[in-house]
């Protein structure tokens, strides 16, 4: 929320909405929406757990869902990265979740902008 916020964006948490996202946040200037689905992971891990709803909202919404990747680090800091079209295709039908592989998700990833 805060990293949207210092972006000039207005976020709102939806996590307990279950939508496929955590946070709903809109451009002042436009209204223009973006969906942030947050995954936190400790530097180094080997998976990050995605589920089916967050993989299939992701897909209907290319334009809109950024998949946002807070990497604790050690000593206690963390840093921040925004994935765009993250996933490739729906997972299998009797998929609740699917793991990936957490440096590959965080090699195609940028700074929040």
């Amino acid at each position: 929320m805060d990293v949207e916020r210092s972006l000039g964006f207005e976020p709102k948490d939806r996590e307990l909405e279950k939508l496929g996202y955590d946070i709903e946040s809109k451009a002042p200037a436009t209204g223009q929406l973006r969906c942030i689905e947050v995954k936190g992971r400790v530097s180094g891990a080997s998976t990050v757990t995605i589920t089916k709803n967050e993989i299939l909202y992701s897909l209907n919404e290319l334009e809109k869902f950024i998949l946002g990747i807070v990497e604790f680090q050690e000593g206690g800091g963390h840093r921040v990265h925004y994935l765009r079209r993250p996933f490739q295709a729906e997972p299998d039908f009797g998929a609740a979740s699917v793991n990936y592989n957490f440096s590959d998700l965080l090699a195609r990833a940028e700074p929040p902008s």
